[in-house]
């Protein structure tokens, strides 16, 4: 009996010892760093890092052994693992898994790797030939016939690959682990997968995958990589800050008077807030008060000078399955109630849920957002108030001259630019910008030359260190000499000739009698009423200037 007793002793430590000597998940996964057994809440889905990894079909590799220079034909591949977190607790958070394989190498819609045609000249010489062409291999030997044992298409754990259309697409298998539990698939040269934080806490948690190709023999390992996400329980937020006239949007300078768009955008990747009721609290920091609105985009004018701190609130009100009521004696309770406790764990989330009368549940959570912005003078608007082309003589014809007075409201700007565009203000034809020195009012003159005659987009803009304020015009500019208003002098000339020529034959045939120089009462207005035909003839061909703008009679200096 007693030597039965010492054989079963026997073989209950060396099974032990061969438990301790398997290799496991967390051996592999965590890069050969063991770590001390921790309890985690489970993930749906994920299984525990515990679990027996089998190390002969799917071998683990230092980081310096030398093994990883073979792993791939034509060099060597690299992944890139990215996360949309930051993650609120109880939405899923998404992490994409991307191979890049080594130069001239790409994968074709079967899953198997190929040279690309004609990619470099020293690409191999059969430019069709594949780096892998598993398909073959694949068909040779079938779905279980792969292998000598019948266990190919399995993962580490002895799990079967699962056989849905399109197995034979997927060559890579994708190993993930965190939390201290493990996600396995197959895939072709990228992975996708979201997991649920409901059971996760709160905080920074660690992602890796480890990356396997298919192999004749067994799996071998081709890449690493890793990447860190976060789980919270305050809602994510960013607020957008934008102003008409504002010249730096990422100064936190903002100009009076002129009104100031926030909007703001909840980074939510799995919609997790598509349900829910949403408001926003708004302090702006200028004793205009709180401000609720039920709307992401808002807008608000400061009226003073100086630095103000901008407080926003986002509550989201968002309903969740009710848990189940256990009966008992005892008074109603509040309708409210705090599922935190002074001991509880601190990262654990903080949440509130509410048992509405019509028998739906929901859940409080809460976003915060504090900037600090500066409210200075600026130019509030431009106007172009006269436009005048410039008559030059023969001798000094260039390209065409057009004089633009300008005016602006609020602050004196000290630069000036003049884009010229097509007349559909869309094809840019240049932009000229100059400094400029004002020193009481904002009246400046700008003279621009055009290549040539024809219509013009003109916008121009005046500006300062912290905003800036546009003016537009559609603009017909005439030839630059004065060649045409030359011979429109001498035809206009010539006609006045002519109808002086008939006026004389006419005033000949009524007065060729001569007559002595006296003149009776009828005679006085006669000749009264010929110097007013003539004054009038005078002021139809020769105009003289009715411009009553004072800002003409003492023009600023051209720019």
């Amino acid at each position: 009996m007693c030597g039965a007793h010492r054989h079963l002793v026997l073989l209950l430590l060396a099974e032990a010892v061969l438990c301790a000597a398997a290799m496991r998940f967390q051996d592999v996964l965590s890069n050969g760093r063991t770590a001390p057994v921790t309890y985690h809440k489970k993930i749906q889905g994920w299984s525990s890092d515990q679990n027996k990894w089998n190390d002969k079909l799917y071998p683990f590799w230092e980081d310096n052994d030398p093994r990883w220079k073979d792993c791939w034909k034509g060099g060597k591949v690299t992944t890139k693992l990215v996360t949309d977190s930051p993650a609120l607790v109880g939405s899923n958070v998404t992490f994409v898994v991307t191979l890049q394989f080594p130069k001239c190498q790409k994968e074709d819609y079967d899953g198997n790797i190929m040279y690309q045609r004609n990619c470099t000249p020293d690409s191999p010489a059969a430019q069709d030939q594949y780096v892998y062409n598993w398909t073959e291999w694949i068909d040779n030997c079938g779905w279980e016939n792969c292998t000598s044992n019948h266990s190919h298409n399995v993962f580490p754990d002895g799990r079967p690959f699962p056989h849905y259309p399109g197995w034979r697409r997927r060559n890579f298998v994708y190993l993930f682990h965190t939390f201290g539990q493990y996600y396995q698939t197959i895939g072709q040269s990228s992975a996708i997968f979201s997991i649920n934080t409901a059971n996760i806490t709160l905080g920074k948690h660690r992602m890796a995958v480890s990356i396997y190709r298919r192999g004749h023999s067994t799996y071998v390992p081709i890449a690493r990589a890793s990447t860190t996400y976060v789980v919270t329980d305050k809602i994510p937020i960013f607020v957008s800050m934008t102003q008409k006239h504002d010249r730096n949007i990422s100064d936190s300078i903002f100009i009076k008077d002129s009104p100031i768009t926030f909007d703001v955008k909840i980074h939510d990747p799995s919609h997790y807030f598509n349900d829910s009721a949403i408001s926003y609290k708004w302090n702006f920091g200028d004793g205009s008060g709180l401000f609720v609105e039920s709307g992401a985009t808002t807008s608000h004018t400061f009226a003073l000078q100086g630095n103000f701190t901008l407080n926003l609130t986002v509550q989201a009100i968002i309903p969740v399955p009710c848990k189940p009521v256990t009966p008992t004696s005892s008074l109603p309770t509040p309708a409210v109630t705090t599922e935190v406790s002074s001991n509880s764990d601190p990262s654990a989330p903080n949440e509130i849920t509410e048992d509405n009368p019509d028998g739906g549940c929901h859940i409080y959570r809460y976003g915060y957002y504090a900037a600090g912005i500066t409210i200075v003078e600026g130019i509030l608007e431009v106007n172009i108030i006269q436009m005048t082309s410039i008559q030059m003589t023969e001798s000094q014809a260039e390209n065409p001259l057009v004089d633009f007075v300008v005016t602006c409201q609020g602050s004196l700007p000290t630069d000036v630019c003049t884009a010229v565009s097509d007349p559909t203000c869309q094809v840019s034809q240049g932009m000229i910008c100059d400094p400029v020195i004002v020193t009481e009012e904002c009246l400046i003159t700008i003279r621009r030359a055009f290549d040539e005659p024809g219509t013009y987009c003109i916008n121009i803009t005046l500006g300062d260190d912290t905003s800036q304020a546009l003016a537009s015009a559609l603009i017909s500019v005439n030839g630059g000499s004065s060649s045409g208003t030359t011979k429109g002098i001498f035809i206009f000339l010539g006609l006045l000739a002519v109808f002086g020529a008939i006026g004389a034959f006419v005033l000949y045939k009524r007065y060729k009698q001569y007559k002595p120089i006296e003149r009776s009462a009828g005679q006085a207005e006669n000749q009264e009423g010929l110097s007013a035909y003539i004054s009038n003839f005078k002021a139809f061909f020769f105009p003289k200037s009715t411009e009553r703008n004072p800002l003409l009679k003492s023009k600023p200096g051209i720019v």
